[in-house]
């Protein structure tokens, strides 16, 4: 039997910390459109929206 070699902590630290560089000299309004972007890119929705 394969074993599973997924680590989920080690992909959200590095989802995370690539954001955290895309991100780090951006002001509020900049921000506000990077995430913008990203959800209509990515097709996803925020959490309580429908």
């Amino acid at each position: 039997m394969k074993k599973n070699t997924f680590d989920a902590v080690k992909m959200m630290r590095e989802i995370r910390d690539k954001i955290s560089q895309e991100t780090k000299d951006l002001n509020y309004e900049q921000l506000k459109a990077y995430i913008k972007e990203k959800l209509e890119k990515g097709n996803v929705k925020l959490i309580g929206q429908s």
